[in-house]
């Protein structure tokens, strides 16, 4: 069993660990997911009818209205919100969302998300520790 330890910038403090679901789209919480379901609505969206529910959803940055922290927050208050979010850089909208609902987001990883990981992978996210591992590879 190999752990791949990765050091990030905390957006959002937390620890966190799921299974990884890629985007390489950017996302818009308004609009994009239900936040009743947690599945992803949008047809032209990458992970199109995926649920974000108790995943590590890595996505470059959020995009759109600043309604989106409260979609964000509406998710957690469904159960249905990603256990932890993965940004390239991300920006006030999801960072917002994120603390308000206690999701650990972090960004500005020391690799890059979209080589590293694929879906399915079992990922911790410790946001408190500046940290993501990759575990059981």
């Amino acid at each position: 069993m190999v752990t791949i330890k990765i050091e990030c910038r905390t957006i959002a403090r937390g620890v966190a660990e799921g299974e990884v679901l890629l985007s390489e789209d950017a996302l818009s919480f308004l609009g994009n997911v239900d936040p009743k379901t947690g599945v992803v609505v949008d047809p032209g969206h990458a992970i199109y009818g995926e649920c974000i529910k108790d995943k590590i959803l890595v996505f470059p940055h959020g995009k759109g209205s600043t309604v989106g922290s409260y979609v964000i927050y509406q998710l957690k208050k469904n159960n249905v919100s990603p256990a932890a979010m993965i940004n390239i850089d991300s920006e006030p909208i999801v960072a917002v969302g994120a603390i308000i609902s206690d999701i650990p987001l972090v960004d500005r990883l020391d690799k890059d998300p979209f080589t590293i990981f694929k879906n399915g992978d079992r990922v911790k996210v410790d946001s408190t520790g500046g940290f993501v591992e990759l575990m059981d590879r």
